[in-house]
């Protein structure tokens, strides 16, 4: 398991949400944005790199995590949900992928794909014209 990340390393901001919600959008600033710069933090090297590897359009071009959350009218709720979402995706560079190891059919299952396939090529034969 990874690490907590310093809340030194994460700078929140609150700004006005968008969308609907009446005049409490127009007055209180719930929405929460999240920056996240991705070299400057104390994670792991090999996280870094999947980080900043990884094709997502949160991360600009620089190296820097990007979320904005405002689905929930609380700020404290929205910079919970920014601050899973953010530790979400770190975790999920954080395990690594399975490495692929190259398996051949058994014999058994070759002989079977084979048999269905004449089979098949069978039932097709039959269904042509008759010949007298």
């Amino acid at each position: 398991m990874i690490t907590p990340i310093p809340e030194h390393e994460v700078e929140l901001t609150a700004i006005r949400a968008q969308g609907a919600g009446g005049q409490n959008v127009n007055k209180v600033s719930s929405a929460i944005h999240l920056r996240f710069d991705i070299a400057a933090c104390s994670l792991p090297e090999t996280i870094k790199e999947r980080l900043l590897k990884l094709n997502d359009q949160r991360i600009t071009k620089d190296g820097v995590v990007i979320i904005k959350a405002q689905t929930q009218r609380s700020q404290d709720r929205n910079k919970e949900e920014a601050l899973l979402r953010l530790h979400e995706l770190i975790a999920s560079v954080a395990t690594l992928p399975k490495t692929r190891r190259p398996t051949r059919p058994t014999r058994g299952s070759q002989t079977r794909r084979l048999d269905g396939k004449s089979n098949r090529s069978m039932i097709k034969a039959m269904r042509g014209k008759i010949s007298d």
